[in-house]
């Protein structure tokens, strides 16, 4: 049975609450409380894409400690600018 995209919306919503670190809980807790019932498409599937990567590895992303994968840079530039602006 596939899942409907209120039911993902909602699993990607605790996955972006429930990190590894709190860092991260915060990063992308916040983007997903501002911005994931607005995403629908491949911005959704990039996002759901990128809850499953490491902690460690996404932090040196966002903090411009190491570069992103390609496929991700905008949504970590993104990511980064809302960073930057707290």
């Amino acid at each position: 049975m596939s899942e409907s995209l209120e039911d993902r919306r909602k699993r990607m919503h605790i996955r972006a609450w429930r990190r590894g670190t709190k860092e991260m809980d915060l990063i992308l807790g916040g983007y997903a409380d501002q911005y994931l019932g607005q995403l629908d498409g491949a911005d959704l599937e990039l996002f759901d894409s990128l809850l499953g990567e490491d902690d460690h590895a996404l932090y040196q992303w966002v903090t411009g400690q190491a570069s992103a994968p390609v496929h991700y840079a905008a949504l970590i530039a993104e990511l980064s600018a809302r960073q930057a602006g707290r």
